[in-house]
């Protein structure tokens, strides 16, 4: 019975990659490796016909790389979470990944009881950095912000409440339904929430929020 179970499809060009996760996974019985990949196009192929809950996506592949792969993917299936899986930790590559919607960006030298509980985590709609990562962008974060007028206390109470449920992972129609507003009314506070945090998606708002927590 696979149904309640997290189906998490792996794409990496590294067969030895490959087998460590596969074989990490495989030791829990809550998930399953329901595909593998050594390139994006044969990950698109397995997307179309396993809509996987959780893609494992390497940064460097041969035939393209995680960014193209990510918004493909999001493209195919927009259900699935995405996690890059990379030993690269550059900064413009951080950036990139949240633009295109990705759910996570892990380190390929993270501990392994961290990619597990990361899918978990994605699975049920949460964003996850590892934290080197979410050190550097909250540093580039810092800097951009420094261009604003201390944007936060220009937010509401009401965007402050839908700013949390973003960062949740909650869609507008889920947010809609736990603060008994319109989903209209929804998209135009977080479309006025972008604006006054100056990010360009809910990915990047969501972890604005979760540096404005951290200095809490």
């Amino acid at each position: 019975m696979t149904d309640n179970l997290i189906k998490v499809l792996l794409i990496d060009d590294h067969d030895i990659v490959r087998l460590g996760i596969r074989t990490l996974i495989q030791k829990n019985e809550d998930m399953i490796v329901c595909g593998e990949s050594g390139t994006l196009e044969g990950g698109y192929k397995v997307i179309e016909n396993i809509k996987p809950d959780v893609v494992l996506l390497d940064m460097k592949l041969p035939d393209g790389d995680g960014i193209i792969g990510c918004r493909t993917i999001k493209k195919l299936s927009p259900e699935s979470k995405v996690i890059i899986l990379t030993a690269y930790g550059e900064d413009s590559l951080i950036v990139e990944v949240i633009k295109v919607g990705a759910d996570g960006y892990l380190l390929k030298n993270i501990d392994s009881k961290k990619i597990i509980s990361s899918i978990r985590d994605v699975a049920n709609g949460n964003k996850i950095l590892d934290q080197k990562v979410l050190n550097k962008f909250i540093d580039m974060v810092k800097n951009k912000d420094k261009n604003t007028d201390n944007d936060d206390i220009l937010l509401t109470k009401q965007e402050r409440n839908i700013l949390e449920l973003i960062s949740k992972g909650k869609t507008n129609k889920e947010i809609s339904s736990e603060l008994y507003v319109a989903e209209k009314t929804v998209r135009n506070y977080v479309s006025t929430i972008l604006k006054k945090i100056n990010v360009d998606n809910r990915t990047e708002a969501a972890m604005y929020w979760m540096r404005q927590k951290s200095l809490f």
